[in-house]
């Protein structure tokens, strides 16, 4: 009887687990879907939230450019840079980080 309650336990917990990252995703592409380019910058952190960094910040000419980054969690190597000219959502793109590994002898 323990056997099988542990059992059942431990594939439960295999279960939720596996669930959680498709559900994260899921989340971060219905984000996604309500942003539209001419957003301004508070906008699009309404929909996605604080936790960016700022990647640039430029004046050209007359205009203000700024460029805003936020990681995929919790796929780190995964971000998206979101570019504002004027304070106005000019475009939004994926970057992968490269994963550097040392060579196996």
């Amino acid at each position: 009887m323990k056997k099988n309650l542990i059992t059942i336990i431990g594939l439960l917990a295999v279960i939720l687990s596996s669930c959680s990252g498709v559900r994260i995703a899921t989340m971060r592409q219905s984000k996604m879907e309500q942003l539209e380019l001419g957003m301004s910058k508070s906008q699009v952190v309404n929909i996605l939230g604080s936790s960016y960094s700022i990647a640039q910040k430029e004046i050209n000419n007359t205009d203000t450019i700024e460029v805003i980054s936020y990681r995929n969690v919790p796929f780190d190597e995964e971000f998206y840079l979101f570019r504002f000219k004027d304070n106005k959502l000019e475009k939004w793109y994926r970057e992968f980080q490269p994963i550097y590994r040392e060579p196996r002898p």
